[in-house]
């Protein structure tokens, strides 16, 4: 199984040489890149080449892919991705209402042919407002996924627990698009926006593992904490966590 960094849990932590070396001696296969490179791809990617990190999967704004779609495609490109994931709506963008919905589905839907016909398969990345119940009773999460089969889903587990949904549930029942997660933990609280490293939180990661291994088009488990106090603890204590839950439920 391929392990990512999501380079956005080290963005205080930089220089990204420094983030890199660090990635890869703990082990990771790869880095999950977001925009705050797409300035400087080809120095990035020459910096993950000599540090051996793989750039499979990317966090890509959906206003540069509606707005900017080949310099998005050309980024990606450049940096070596094959995964483009929608990472993340600002709160204005967020739809409240059915039709809002719809409406967002649709443009993902064009977007993922956008990108299959430029080499890439696309991807969403939910937060816990896509839990939200609309006036029609659905989830803002099955509308998005509803919308086109081929949009694929990059699941955060962390954020399924913050919005209080029961993430085997959500697992088993797109288990045909999951191709990534996030793996992480809440706790709540203050200290460090309330997340907790994979291993370290109240959530038995044992049955979710044990899931993971029965998705059959799962091929990225990725690191991530949106805000870790010490980046290094940070990712030793994941890659600890991620073998030994991997290897008792025989991911890996």
């Amino acid at each position: 199984m391929k392990t990512l960094l999501q380079l956005y849990s080290a963005r205080n932590y930089q220089p990204w040489e420094g983030v890199l070396a660090q990635t890869a001696a703990t082990g990771f296969t790869g880095v999950e890149p977001f925009a705050a490179v797409f300035d400087h791809a080809t120095a990035f990617r020459a910096l993950a080449d000599r540090n051996a990190l793989a750039l499979p999967a990317a966090h890509v704004p959906l206003k540069l892919l509606e707005e900017q779609p080949e310099q998005a495609f050309d980024v990606c490109h450049t940096l070596g991705v094959e995964l483009i994931v929608v990472p993340w709506l600002p709160e204005e963008a967020r739809p409240t209402t059915r039709a809002a919905a719809d409406d967002l589905g649709r443009r993902l839907a064009v977007l993922q042919r956008r990108a299959a016909a430029s080499g890439f398969r696309l991807a969403y990345h939910n937060h816990d407002f896509e839990f939200i119940t609309l006036e029609d009773g659905s989830l803002l999460m099955e509308v998005l996924l509803g919308a086109e089969p081929a949009i694929l889903w990059e699941a955060d587990i962390g954020w399924l627990i913050r919005a209080g949904q029961d993430p085997l549930a959500w697992l088993d029942r797109y288990s045909d698009r999951v191709v990534s997660v996030h793996l992480k933990d809440y706790v709540g609280g203050e200290s460090e926006g309330g997340w907790a490293d994979l291993g370290y939180g109240p959530t038995d990661y044992m049955p979710i593992f044990s899931k993971l291994t029965r998705l059959p088009k799962l091929d990225y488990c990725v690191a991530e904490h949106d805000d870790p106090a010490d980046f290094n603890r940070f990712v030793r204590r994941w890659m600890e966590s991620f073998r030994r839950l991997s290897q008792a439920a025989g991911l890996i």
